[in-house]
């Protein structure tokens, strides 16, 4: 059972409930004990794998990456900026 964080789209082998929803919580609850033994092993088999393989480190891992191409892609935009105001400034002689 998980509430509606991101968490809900890595981990498709979860019973999703609101968990302010008593009765959502309720009928998941049933589903989950009454769920073959062998379905509640592959499924978290399968959530324990992903967990293990996304932790906070590869994610923390993943935003430095991004945040760093974010930086340079402005450097890029602001170089390609600059290059545009020099040319109608009157700075290019050809």
């Amino acid at each position: 059972m998980i509430q509606s964080t991101g968490a809900a789209r890595e981990l498709p082998e979860a019973l999703i409930v609101n968990p302010y929803n008593i009765d959502q919580c309720a009928t998941a609850l049933h589903i989950a004990l009454s769920m073959p033994k062998a379905e509640q092993k592959d499924r978290i088999k399968s959530m324990r794998g992903l967990i293990q393989e996304y932790n906070v480190y590869r994610w923390a891992g993943r935003m430095l990456i991004d945040a760093a191409r974010v930086r340079q892609r402005r450097r890029l935009m602001g170089k390609i900026q600059e290059s545009e105001n020099s040319l109608q400034g009157g700075d290019f002689i050809g």
